[in-house]
């Protein structure tokens, strides 16, 4: 079959590839046997949208063409890659790079402690202060999204043609959510998903680098308990405490903010107590639920295991997403469908994981 549509081809025609499922709008269409990308209409498409802010369509449809596999172009990729961020909470909090290649080294430097030396009158001595440098590799995995979408449906619905980019916004907020998850929970070995890389949390529990703290046995997070974390970090770190931040699940924020919240037992509800937290600043509104405890953020982050709470600061998490990003789709004429195949490549690492503090409650 694919020899008989060769020879079908115009002698000026190039040659069919995966381009030809690129094309966003049409279903099924050729309007030459010639035409060089078959099964998708050159300019009689009613269906889907190439254009505006809501369009994340593959390179091979721009005028003009920017043809190679459904590579996004770079306004397309920045794009893509925020309707990702806007889907997340931990990732918009933290340190975010766009990278050329499927690895990254970032470089950093560490003077170390106490490097201030007495000076003494007409005394040449001196010891120079050392300085270490090291790189954070931050590495790639290749992930994917598949969906469909049946031809009845972008012809029947009220939203008409805009329907196919309504459903790659859902898609990418979808994605933008598998993403956090895994980067969150990832443990590199369970079944189809977790396995695909470590996450932060597993980082931090098995590399040995990071603190942890002794809290109490109970099932609620005391004061106390959110002080044994600040406590925890190295000196050097808890004199910047006002970059810290604690995060922690929604079950167990909603465990701090009952145990750290209010004043009401103290001095009741009066106007100027009611809502104000320990540290003497109101509950913050607006995006994701935050609060302070001890003068320090506490972010509340869904994703988050149950009683489990780590201190450190936001832009010690690296999140990193490769470019290249490809949104390739087909028109599959058996089944009256428009299938859509999404591949990125995306990692995380920490920066310094001396500068993290966590705390795991025992199950209740």
């Amino acid at each position: 079959m694919s020899e008989e549509i060769i020879k079908n081809i115009a002698g000026n025609a190039t040659f069919p590839n995966s381009d030809g499922s690129a094309f966003s709008g049409g279903i099924g269409g050729v309007t030459d046997p010639g035409f060089p990308y078959l099964g998708n209409t050159e300019g009689d498409a009613n269906l889907g949208l190439t254009t505006g802010p809501n369009a994340v369509n593959p390179s091979s449809t721009a005028n003009p063409r920017y043809d190679g596999a459904g590579i996004l172009r770079p306004e397309q990729a920045r794009r893509f890659i925020d309707y990702v961020w806007d889907a997340t909470v931990l990732a918009n909090d933290g340190r975010r790079v766009t990278m050329r290649a499927n690895t990254m080294e970032l470089e950093k430097v560490n003077v170390g402690e106490r490097v201030v030396r007495a000076a003494n009158q007409g005394d040449a001595a001196f010891t120079n202060a050392g300085a270490t440098f090291s790189k954070v590799e931050l590495t790639t995995k290749k992930l994917r999204l598949d969906w469909e979408v049946s031809s009845e449906a972008l012809e029947d619905n009220i939203e008409g043609g805009a329907l196919e980019d309504h459903l790659v916004r859902l898609m990418t907020n979808a994605f933008g959510n598998d993403i956090e998850d895994l980067a969150i929970n990832g443990d590199g070995s369970t079944g189809n998903f977790l396995s695909i890389m470590p996450g932060f949390i597993n980082k931090v529990q098995n590399d040995g680098d990071a603190h942890e703290a002794v809290i109490s046995a109970g099932a609620d997070w005391t004061t106390a308990d959110m002080q044994a974390l600040i406590l925890a970090m190295p000196r050097r770190y808890r004199a910047l405490q006002t970059g810290l931040k604690f995060y922690a699940g929604t079950d167990t924020f909603a465990n701090i903010v009952k145990n750290n919240g209010t004043v009401w037992d103290a001095i009741g509800s009066t106007e100027a107590a009611r809502g104000s937290y320990l540290g003497g600043i109101d509950q913050t509104t607006g995006g994701a639920r935050q609060t302070r405890v001890l003068g320090i953020p506490v972010l509340e982050v869904p994703y988050y295991p149950a009683d489990y709470v780590d201190l450190t600061f936001p832009a010690n998490r690296i999140w990193g997403f490769q470019r290249d990003i490809t949104v390739n789709r087909f028109y599959v004429p058996k089944k009256d469908t428009i299938e859509y195949t999404v591949f990125v490549r995306f990692g995380i690492n920490w920066e310094e994981q001396d500068a993290i503090a966590f705390a795991t409650k025992a199950a209740s």
